[in-house]
């Protein structure tokens, strides 16, 4: 793998302090979600059990196929028959969306205020 020119523009970046305040907003916006986020988790694993419930699996299946739809993996090996359990599977996929939303709308809060403070320190020398 050939180095660019750009590489030590990039290395000297990325352990400038620019990813530890990335991380430290990232986190701290996390902390803010959380009780979101967690909300948002509760709901997918409570539909799951119902329709696990529905269709006669069992706990661990029903959590792994609400999680599985959340994120919209999908693999296909287990799947709902009965058409209550494919409109839970809809509410899931939507919730599942949601929570992903926040999770990128926190990173890219957290990257826009990193690469400003950044930018703010190389301007002020």
């Amino acid at each position: 793998m050939a180095l660019s020119a750009e590489g030590p523009e990039v290395n000297a970046l990325l352990f400038s302090g620019l990813t530890v305040t990335f991380l430290k907003e990232f986190g701290f916006g996390l902390w803010l979600t959380l009780p979101l986020l967690l909300s948002l988790a509760t709901a997918i694993a409570a539909l799951g059990l119902v329709a696990g419930k529905k269709e006669r699996w069992s706990r661990f299946d029903s959590f792994y196929w609400s999680f599985v739809t959340a994120t919209t993996v999908g693999y296909g090996d287990i799947r709902p028959v009965h058409r209550v359990s494919r409109v839970i599977a809809i509410m899931i996929a939507l919730l599942g969306l949601t929570m992903t939303g926040i999770l990128i709308a926190v990173a890219v809060h957290a990257a826009t205020f990193a690469l400003a403070a950044h930018d703010a320190a190389v301007n002020a020398r």
